[in-house]
């Protein structure tokens, strides 16, 4: 079927410039143009892209297999920089994920009407980053058929984890922060996959949906609990958002050396991955809202008030900055200025200066209103926020371990082969999760935008109604 072709613009509120959707449909109209992409044969860009993924998740297998191999000594780490790529990667990613949660869980609470188009794409996204994550420390292990003894589980050798060791913390803020992710993203998948069994014609797909959708059948008392299930775990994820960056951050804080002892880490770190998860969320989203003709529901104000997002994520950024390098200067220790003048003038200070630019200036063109609805800008500027995020891990991981305490051991850092193929291949496995769930599940909760849809109709008739009797002398309602 047709995209219906939009009609009569639906305001969330008068005094916002752009509709939350574009035009006035009917549940069979919209739920017809949301299930498309589901229902419909896959495209060719969709197996090109598939294709280019799948080869660079080839290349994953392959850096890790010569690292199970050959072990963490084909990757570039020396004496002093033992962390280098295996957990730049991991807190990069890591960080990315907490958009999804950000957006969905948090805003859910709040009420916010806009969420509704965004918000599965964001929470499959924050699935797929978390899983790339997770595999970086174990990796960095050095034999991670052992990661189990992280785990504090019931053993008979009576061996339980050091519980002062940052591992062990990352072991359980990630398994905490995956299942919660995933629990909530199913719960709200729900309705849909209902629908999506009810629409389909093949008979395995009929089969696998009603298998998935657990009996869903639309009653009040289904949506009663459901309601209230997606509402508890939202209330259980937003704490998440902070400890789990939180606790990342602790991996560096806790030790003694300088540029990492600092207490502005925790803040700084959650404030960071807030902002690296939105550009992702913006890197992802005006691709697929282009290719599946989705501008009806992902509309100007969706892109306007995800660069607001952005904007103000970059600002705190951007005060983390300041605050690290005032007091490293501030503290008159200086082996704290040395971290600090090195990033600035010293062999880091190409990255540093890269970095200033892709997470400092390119955010403040978001206080133009129209760069903020441009599709091509948003789009350049969220892979430039990217491209800086990751190089700041860069930095924060690999400045201070290379120039440390001693002259006489310092030594710098260069990635091999593998460990270049670690990082692009996950990418690929990242980009091949997100385009199966493109085709595998609903990417817009057609449920929810159906809900919306009648939300912003009794609203527009109340103000309607108000107007009228303004206009007649009668007052508000």
């Amino acid at each position: 079927m047709s995209e219906p072709a939009p009609k009569a613009p639906v305001m969330a509120d008068p005094l916002v410039e752009h509709p939350l959707i574009e035009g006035r449909y009917s549940n069979a109209e919209l739920n017809a143009s949301l299930m498309r992409p589901v229902l419909a044969g896959p495209a060719r860009w969709w197996w090109v892209l598939v294709g280019i993924c799948s080869a660079l998740t080839v290349l994953l297998m392959v850096g890790m297999g010569v690292t199970f191999a050959k072990g963490v000594g084909t990757w570039g780490n020396n004496i002093p920089v033992a962390w280098a790529f295996g957990i730049i990667n991991f807190v990069w990613w890591i960080g990315i994920g907490h958009a999804g949660t950000l957006i969905s869980a948090i805003l859910l609470l709040f009420a916010e009407k806009w969420r509704s188009s965004v918000n599965r794409m964001a929470e499959a996204m924050t699935l797929f980053a978390v899983a790339c994550a997770g595999l970086f420390p174990l990796l960095h292990l050095g034999r991670p058929w052992k990661f189990y003894w992280l785990v504090p589980y019931p053993s008979v050798l009576r061996a339980w984890p050091q519980f002062r060791s940052p591992l062990t913390w990352d072991i359980v803020a990630i398994l905490t922060y995956l299942t919660v992710s995933v629990l909530f993203w199913y719960v709200g998948l729900l309705p849909d996959l209902a629908s999506a069994r009810d629409t389909a014609r093949e008979t395995w797909k009929r089969r696998a949906w009603g298998v998935l959708s657990m009996g869903w059948r639309g009653s009040a008392r289904h949506w009663l609990q459901w309601r209230a299930a997606y509402v508890v775990l939202a209330g259980v994820a937003t704490p998440l958002v902070v400890s789990v960056h939180t606790i990342v951050s602790f991996d560096f804080a806790v030790a003694q050396l300088p540029g990492w002892h600092t207490t502005v880490f925790p803040p700084y770190f959650v404030a960071g991955a807030i902002f690296s998860g939105l550009a992702m969320v913006l890197t992802l989203l005006l691709p697929a809202r282009r290719a599946l003709g989705l501008h009806h529901v992902i509309t100007n104000a969706h892109l306007d008030v995800l660069s607001r997002l952005m904007l103000v994520s970059g600002l705190f950024v951007a005060y983390g900055y300041v605050q690290e390098h005032f007091f490293g200067w501030y503290s008159g220790n200086e082996y704290e200025q040395h971290a600090m003048n090195i990033l600035r003038v010293g062999p880091y200070a190409p990255l540093f200066w890269t970095v200033i630019f892709c997470n400092v200036v390119v955010p403040q063109l978001f206080w133009i209103g129209r760069l903020r609805i441009q599709p091509v800008v948003l789009w350049v500027a969220a892979l430039l926020v990217n491209v800086g995020m990751w190089l700041e891990r860069f930095l924060i991981v690999v400045a201070p371990l290379s120039e440390d305490f001693l002259p006489s051991s310092w030594k710098h850092y260069a990635p091999t082969w593998v460990d270049l193929s670690l990082l692009s291949g996950t990418m690929g496995l990242f980009g091949l999760g997100f385009l199966l769930f493109l085709k595998l599940v609903p990417p817009v909760p057609a449920s929810e935008v159906k809900h919306l849809q009648h939300e912003l109709e009794s609203s527009e008739a109340f103000a309607r109604e108000a107007a009228a009797q303004r206009r007649s002398g009668g007052g508000a309602p």
